[in-house]
């Protein structure tokens, strides 16, 4: 009994032997059925690899979308520049030409002023009272303080002088004078003063303009035939 138990442990052992060694000589197969061989001709973009005919269409669109973005950043930089000069000119011109409409009207009030401190003939102002000579001096500091206050604020008075001469962009002629020791074309008096506002003109000075007198008419010549002597005739 005991010897055929061992008989049968052998028999079982040598079994299992034999089914390793046969596992051992079989090569197993770990490749998959679905895999494909890479083909050598393969376009070089499925192998990872960069046409260069492509590279260049690109490199050569990028360059354009590049000079275009930047053409167009240096337009706005231009229209952004032109646009800030233009808006500091208007700002400068607002601050001084702003008040031009309230200036003019103002000059009339100055020009009413200045007509009637001109009418007071300095002996009538010396010999009035206090009182009236008070007024006088009251009017007359109160219109050197309103052109203070006009040069303050950009307004100049010019008055031209006579023999300057006439320029339609600073004078208005209102009438002609027959001066012959003032040239043609120049200014004789000077009716109202001008003014300006900053570089342009507010007022242009009204006044009046010298010309040439006219000419004396030629005497008419006689007839030669009327003045010959009786009895020259021949007979």
């Amino acid at each position: 009994m005991r010897g055929e138990s061992q008989s049968n442990l052998q028999n079982g052992t040598s079994l299992m032997t034999d089914t390793r060694r046969a596992s051992a000589d079989v090569e197993p197969d770990t490749q998959d059925p679905t895999a494909t061989t890479p083909d050598p001709a393969a376009a070089p973009a499925e192998r990872g690899e960069a046409d260069p005919a492509v590279a260049a269409l690109a490199a050569d669109a990028l360059a354009r979308e590049a000079a275009e973005l930047r053409d167009r950043l240096l337009r706005t930089l231009a229209e952004m520049e032109n646009l800030r000069r233009r808006t500091d000119r208007e700002v400068t011109d607002s601050r001084t030409y702003g008040i031009s409409s309230f200036a003019r009207d103002i000059l009339a009030i100055a020009d009413n002023m200045a007509r009637a401190l001109q009418t007071l003939r300095a002996e009538l102002k010396e010999r009035a009272d206090p009182g009236i000579q008070a007024l006088l001096d009251g009017v007359e500091l109160t219109e050197r303080e309103l052109s203070k206050v006009l040069e303050k604020h950009g307004v100049r008075k010019f008055e031209p002088q006579p023999r300057d001469r006439f320029d339609p962009n600073l004078h208005q002629a209102m009438y002609e004078v027959q001066d012959p020791a003032l040239p043609a074309g120049t200014v004789a008096q000077v009716v109202q003063a001008g003014y300006m506002i900053g570089d342009r003109m507010l007022r242009p000075a009204l006044v009046a303009v010298a010309k040439n007198a006219p000419k004396p008419a030629a005497e008419p010549v006689g007839d030669a035939g009327a003045d010959a002597e009786p009895g020259s005739e021949q007979s």
